[in-house]
């Protein structure tokens, strides 16, 4: 799962330009890594008090999504799951537990947000990346023994209860996405319906960029160029899952911050899986379950997700890409990869 870093809530407004073209740019740290937004068409001052609702929730978020850290409610059901009592959560928590446990049946458990015990004992959770000691892999191997998953996470109303000490719960791979959703829903209820926002690999887009799509890059795992570039239509979402940016090596190995939940141990063979979608936590989701399920077996679970628009890249380099996804990417010039298709079976 990916990891949760902190929230610098510090804006910085970039622009603006003539009122029917008009933007207004701002990037904030949020979520371990830089989140830019580009709000199209509305005056800046309204711009600024949307960018500032935004940065709001995003706190909120940080302190009630926080998987290690006190004060939340996510830090709250964690304790909790540590003695089998019961927890109330808040309605800003509770979706994401509810949606937690729906992508674990749908990606038939490859996406399991109750191994938050395991990405600790990785060291994930940590602000650093983790450096110069050996992963505890007995500890690691023991939990995922215990099988912690998110059919041991029981939610009546509010009150959540867990029935595997095991069990930590870690939104870190599909937080973004669900952040995202919910900016987009507050843009939408503020009368702004041109956006387009990008928080490290993940971008999400409503409306158009004027006359033409908002066009999006899809990062090269190996190079940090662009692979392709594609063409969003209007509430279309990408989300990409990779292993270049978290991660952890030790004796020559990288080990990714992805965790198949079946052993505990880092994803390996794939560098990165792209997913197109119209529901920023479910692509996020995904995204990560595919990169899981790895070159052989993604398209069984694709096809269980209801995904349809696919790119993974593996460790040797090889592109695949699903049907639906493979006449819309734009490749920069005088670079047209060899692509090997394969459709969600």
């Amino acid at each position: 799962m990916r990891r949760w870093l902190g929230l610098a809530a510090a804006l910085l407004l970039l622009t603006a330009c003539g009122d029917g073209g008009r933007e207004t740019k701002a990037s904030e740290y949020v979520f371990g890594t830089v989140v830019d937004i580009t709000i199209r068409g509305v005056s800046e001052a309204k711009a600024r008090d949307a960018i500032a609702a935004l940065a709001e929730g995003f706190r909120r978020m940080h302190k009630d999504w926080h998987a290690w850290k006190p004060g939340g409610d996510l830090m709250r059901v964690n304790q909790a799951c540590k003695t089998g009592e019961t927890v109330t959560v808040g309605d800003f928590t509770l979706p994401l537990i509810v949606d937690a446990k729906r992508y674990y049946a749908l990606s038939d458990g490859l996406f399991n947000a109750a191994v938050g015990e395991i990405v600790g004992a990785w060291g994930f959770h940590a602000d650093e990346p983790p450096k110069g000691r050996k992963p505890p892999f007995d500890l690691i191997r023991d939990l995922a023994a215990r099988h912690p998953s998110m059919d041991d996470v029981t939610v009546d109303g509010h009150r959540v209860t867990c029935r595997n000490s095991a069990v930590g719960l870690d939104f870190g791979g599909f937080a973004k996405g669900a952040a995202l959703d919910w900016a987009f829903a507050e843009l939408k209820s503020r009368g702004i319906v041109n956006a387009v926002i990008s928080a490290g690999g993940n971008v999400g887009s409503i409306g158009s960029h004027g006359d033409r799509p908002w066009r999006i890059g899809i990062r090269d795992p190996k190079t940090w160029g662009v692979i392709a570039s594609v063409d969003l239509e209007p509430g279309e979402h990408v989300y990409t899952s990779g292993n270049y940016e978290r991660y952890r090596d030790w004796e020559g190995v990288r080990h990714s911050h992805i965790i198949d939940p079946r052993t505990g141990m880092t994803v390996e063979h794939v560098l990165s899986v792209t997913v197109i979608a119209d529901n920023g936590s479910f692509g996020d989701a995904a995204s990560t379950a595919l990169a899981v399920a790895g070159p052989a077996d993604w398209p069984r679970i694709a096809k269980r997700m209801g995904v349809t628009k696919v790119l993974m890249v593996d460790d040797t380099g090889t592109l695949t890409v699903s049907p639906l996804l493979q006449g819309r990417l734009i490749f920069p010039e005088g670079k047209t990869p060899n692509l090997a298709v394969r459709s969600p079976e």
